[in-house]
């Protein structure tokens, strides 16, 4: 998963945000659960306190875990993804459970690492690329001119004397900064050239050890440089399309990826963000009927190293894990942390639960946030040119149905939103391509006559809604 930066942000800035600008920011897009909030905000200023202090006591002071206790669609994977962007921090989510099978499909434990450096190295690879782009355009801009008039960056020598037949001919120089000026404005777009492009698909390996099946991509340009270096294929294509390629390329021969790897190291090890979501999945002590479960037990202790802090082996290097923030999140219906084995409970201290969401909640996650759902629909209608408008009392009409739909089948908190609002706009979503220039109004009875007999009918709305 790559984070980008939200517009006017850079990295500094939000390292220095204070708690409570950290909380005000969260609160643009999560409703509710201040608890919550408050804990992320302080385990993130506390590393920004961190990195004020001596080497040697800095080293000494590690990260303070957190442990999310609540119901699905309360808002937990959406605090910490928020938190890494605003920072700026690579971020990974994985399910604990993932982790049960081991031996059979599932993967070792220290592929959470490897998987978050390589996101760090996207990430870093992005934002030099993005430093670089305007040299990289330009160098573009020339390679295609290469392309469309070859040698022509050697000037023609003019002739001493130019005859009264007529003037002299034109200089390939001359001929270049014409075409230049046509491609600046785009005349050239539907010109075809042959362009190489570079080969990408290396093939990939999965390696079977003691602690199970590990998928490692490994790329064999690097390990046989005199195999396949320069392979390339070429192309014809459009001057359009064939632009974004070059650019790629030229963007990519600016960057150090030596460079790269230290840097995205470096992030990981100071900044990473890994949300352990589903951990109540893999709690669980000894009971009258059954015997210890094994397999939840041995991930717990595959994890506690990672968790604890331990150096583990990348293709970009070593990675210490000892100040990864790990965020862990579960509903803890059957289970409790407690459930957790002693060692790995320790590395969590921070416990904070979140409340499940009421229908006031739902009428403000409608309306408040900077990516409301309602604002989605209206986005999305219009570029069909259809003008979607919600009432308040159609809002407050969602909002109720999905507490009620909620309360009566299985609560998934806010996801329930996504299907009554899919069931209610499902006839305008179809037809709005013949209802453009249309001002569309949903209000209260629109909602009712949609969803009142689904409701009523629970055996349905267990399978619409």
């Amino acid at each position: 998963m790559v984070i980008h930066l939200p517009a006017g942000t850079d990295e500094s800035q939000g390292e220095r945000l204070t708690p409570k600008e950290i909380v005000r920011e969260l609160d643009k897009y999560i409703v509710g659960q201040s608890a919550a909030k408050r804990a992320v905000a302080i385990a993130l200023r506390n590393r920004w306190r961190r990195q004020q202090l001596p080497p040697e006591l800095r080293d000494e002071i590690a990260p303070k875990n957190i442990i999310m206790i609540g119901p699905t669609g309360v808002g937990k994977t959406e605090i910490a993804r928020r938190l890494a962007r605003l920072t700026h921090s690579p971020f990974m989510k994985i399910e604990a459970s993932k982790f049960t099978e081991v031996g059979y499909v599932g993967r070792d434990v220290e592929s959470i690492v490897r998987d978050l450096t390589e996101i760090a190295v996207k990430l870093v690879r992005d934002e030099k690329a993005r430093l670089n782009h305007d040299a990289a355009v330009r160098n573009t801009r020339e390679r295609i001119l290469d392309i469309l008039l070859p040698d022509s960056r050697r000037p023609a020598a003019r002739p001493a004397f130019v005859g009264a037949s007529g003037p002299a001919e034109e200089s390939p120089t001359e001929t270049r900064e014409k075409l230049g000026r046509w491609l600046d404005e785009g005349k050239l777009e539907e010109r075809e050239i042959e362009i190489d492009v570079k080969e990408q698909n290396y093939p990939s390996f999965e390696i079977f050890s003691a602690q199970g099946v590990e998928e490692m991509g490994v790329n064999i340009k690097d390990m046989l440089p005199g195999l396949f270096s320069g392979k390339s294929k070429r192309k014809m294509m459009r001057v359009g399309d064939a632009r974004e390629i070059i650019i790629q390329e030229e963007a990519d021969k600016l960057v150090d990826q030596q460079n790269v790897a230290r840097e995205a190291i470096e992030r990981v090890e100071q900044s990473g963000i890994v949300f352990l979501d589903e951990i109540d999945k893999i709690a669980g002590r000894q009971q009258a009927s059954h015997g210890p479960d094994v397999s939840r037990e041995g991930v717990q202790r595959d994890l506690l190293p990672i968790v604890e802090g331990t150096t583990v082996n990348t293709k970009y290097g070593m990675v210490k894990t000892d100040h990864i923030l790990f965020i862990a999140a579960g509903a803890f219906h059957v289970s409790k942390p407690s459930d957790l084995i002693p060692e790995l409970q320790g590395r969590f201290p921070i416990r904070v639960e979140l409340e499940s969401l009421t229908e006031d909640d739902f009428v403000r996650i409608l309306r408040e946030p900077k990516n409301a759902l309602t604002m989605q629909y209206t986005a999305l209608l219009s570029t069909e040119e259809v003008d979607l408008r919600f009432t308040d009392d159609a809002i407050r009409e969602v909002a109720r149905y999905a507490a009620i739909v909620n309360e009566k089948t299985e609560n998934i908190g806010a996801r329930r939103l996504h299907t009554i609002l899919e069931r209610v706009l499902d006839e305008l979503s179809f037809d709005a391509s013949e209802r453009r220039g249309q001002q569309l109004t949903i209000d209260a009875g629109y909602v009712q006559r949609v969803l009142a007999d689904i409701v009523k009918n629970e055996d349905l709305s267990r399978y619409v809604l």
